[in-house]
Order: C-alpha cells, then sequence, then structure tokens
C-alpha cells in the first residue's frame, strides 16, 4: 500500500485488509511517503499495533517507487496490491486467491466502487461509477467476468512480476496498466471478476479533482507517445473535446470581429453542435440522472455533478494533449499535496 498524505483514511484502509479471512499466513507493507498530515505517525501507531503491518520508506512518494518497495520487501508468493484511499469488501483476498487459482491468470481485479462522504465526493463518485463520467473501462462498472485489459488494484502472482520486471518506475501515473500490457504481452492473462469489490473515496475538492485528472491525462498522453495504438480508442474522447472547445472560441472570435461571415461564417457555426449537445448531455445527466445509476441525490449533489462532469474531461484532455505533445515530464499527481506542485521533500 503506497501512502502519502492519507490520516482521514487510513486507518480504515489497513482495518479492511487486516479484517480479510485467507488462508495461511499474511502481512501488510505499507510504502510511507513523506507525508505532512501525520499520516506516518499514525501508521507508525499502526504497525506497533499489529506485527502483520510493516513500514517501508518511499521518500521520492511517487507510487510505482512505493509499490515496488515494498513488492521486493514481501515475503510471500502472491502480491495484493491495496491503497490507502480504498476500502476492501469482506471476503476480497479470499475471492481473489480462489479467481486465481480457477483461471490460472496473473492478476485478477474486480470494481472499483466510488463513494463519498460529502454531496461533492458523492457527485464525483456517482461520475466515477458511470460510463459516462471516465469511459467505461470494465472495472467501473458491471462487464461480464472475463479477460481485461487491465485489473483495478490487482491480486497478482509474484513469480510473473519478478518476470515480466515490477512497475516501471518512470510512469508516475497508470502504472497498472503499462504493467498489465506487459503481463499480456509475455503470454499471461489479466482478469476481471466482477464479485470482487473495492470501496474508493474520490478527492474532496473540486481543485483536488481538477489535479489529479489533469496529471492522469498527461500520463496517460506519455503512455500513448510510447505505446501508441495499444491505448483504447476511448482515451481519445475527452482531448478530442478540448480541441473542439478551442476551435468554438476561435471560431468565435472570428465571427464576432467580421473575419468569418456570410455563408462561410454560417457553415462554421457547426462547430458549436457538438458542443452544444455535450451541455444538454451535461443537463441530462446533473438534473435527470441520464447515465448514472444514482439514488436520491440533493440539489447540492445535482449542481456538483453538472460542475464535475466537465472538470473531469477538459483536466483530462488538457493533460493528455500536453502529454502527447510534449511528454508528462516530471508531472505529479499533486492533488493531495495542498499548494505543492511536487511531493519530493
Amino acid at each position: 500500500m503506497p501512502v502519502l498524505n492519507e490520516i482521514d483514511y487510513l486507518e480504515h484502509a489497513v482495518h479492511s485488509v487486516l479484517s480479510q479471512n485467507v488462508e495461511g499466513p499474511t502481512e501488510l507493507i505499507l510504502a510511507l511517503g513523506p507525508s505532512s498530515d501525520g499520516t506516518t505517525a499514525l501508521a507508525q501507531r499502526l504497525a506497533d499495533a499489529d506485527e502483520r503491518v510493516r513500514l517501508v520508506q518511499n521518500p521520492q512518494a511517487h507510487i510505482p517507487v512505493g509499490l515496488n518497495a515494498a513488492i521486493r520487501a514481501s515475503s510471500y508468493p502472491t502480491i495484493i496490491r491495496v491503497d490507502a484511499h480504498s476500502e476492501l469488501s469482506d471476503g476480497y483476498a479470499r475471492r481473489a486467491l480462489e479467481t486465481l487459482k480457477r483461471t490460472g491468470a496473473a492478476n485478477v481485479g474486480g470494481v472499483m466502487r466510488a463513494d463519498g462522504r460529502t454531496p461533492f465526493q458523492r457527485a464525483v463518485a456517482t461520475l466515477y461509477n458511470a460510463p459516462v463520467g471516465l469511459g467505461g473501462g470494465a472495472y467501473h462498472g458491471g462487464a461480464p467476468e472475463g479477460e481485461a485489459e487491465s485489473a483495478y488494484l490487482g491480486v497478482m502472482r509474484r513469480e510473473v512480476l519478478d518476470e515480466v520486471g515490477l512497475f516501471d518506475e518512470s510512469i508516475r501515473r497508470g502504472e497498472d496498466w503499462e504493467l498489465n500490457l506487459r503481463i499480456r504481452q509475455a503470454g499471461y492473462r489479466v482478469w476481471f471478476d466482477p464479485a470482487l469489490s473495492v470501496t474508493y473515496w474520490p478527492r474532496e475538492s473540486w481543485w483536488r479533482l481538477a489535479r489529479q485528472f489533469r496529471a492522469t491525462g498527461a500520463w496517460r498522453g506519455e503512455l500513448v507517445r510510447r505505446y501508441g495504438r495499444s491505448n483504447s480508442l476511448r482515451f481519445f474522447a475527452p482531448p478530442a473535446l478540448v480541441v473542439l472547445v478551442v476551435l468554438a472560441l476561435i471560431i468565435g472570435v472570428l465571427q464576432l470581429t467580421g473575419v468569418l461571415h456570410g455563408l462561410v461564417g454560417l457553415i462554421s457555426s457547426v462547430i458549436y453542435l457538438p458542443l452544444l449537445a455535450y451541455v444538454l448531455l451535461d443537463l441530462a445527466v446533473g438534473f435527470a440522472g441520464v447515465g448514472i445509476a444514482a439514488g436520491p441525490r440533493s440539489l447540492r449533489e445535482r449542481l456538483w455533478t453538472l460542475a464535475v462532469l466537465p472538470t473531469m474531461h477538459i483536466s483530462w484532455g488538457l493533460g493528455f494533449l500536453a502529454g502527447v505533445l510534449r511528454g508528462a515530464g516530471d508531472t505529479v499527481d499533486a492533488s493531495r499535496l495542498g499548494s505543492r506542485n511536487t511531493p519530493l521533500p
């Protein structure tokens, strides 16, 4: 479990792991980044209270670096990746181990079930769980059991990880997708089991969400640079929206200044149609709940949904275009770091 500034979530996440009922010995290795909110002291208390909890240091704070440090420090043949912002459902580990054995897969993952504690977080969670929000990856919805492109978190065979080389430490986001690509290229299967469920708690504020999605988009752009057509077409929808918005702004200025007029100006107005359709979609999702599976929602949740949907898409799309054009470089997800632009101490 990579950990950084998770004072509000770590104890629940650790409890959900330690309460798993599996045969044989287990351990939980926390890879500690340089937290500034008291998380490190909490992690030490948790380790002191249960001998199964072990601590390793991750001074760089990058997720794949922390994961590799924890894996190298581990003792057993199965690696279960967990997240400090998540909680495993009862029976998760036992079911995952059974699925690994039954299918012969190298990596097994399940469903990310986002949830929220505030109107904003619940609005984000609703869109995480909907194809209209995150594009319909198997682990965001109700896809049938079977082979998959990637796996959320993942329950992996250690021998396969050693064979393919663990996580790529040069990748800051999307490291799980890249690892699963190498696993599949090595001839192994990645498996999706919808009976496996993990509760995920999204970012707690609009600004943090925008920063997270911009960084994630940038690294997806970097992965497109590296791996090209191995990436799904659904990743190109948000950047296409950004391009449409930019073109519409340019054409709007040219129309207002009279540069585009007459028939040419009329024809160029076609650019507004897909954007109008997107606005209508946003309104339908936000107020009518079209395309989402949600129960009763308060007015605040509906209004936040209106803001969150374009925030996800545009932030991700802007990051993606930057990542494709110039690479992700040193882009990091600073959404848990206040005003700091880097997790480095």
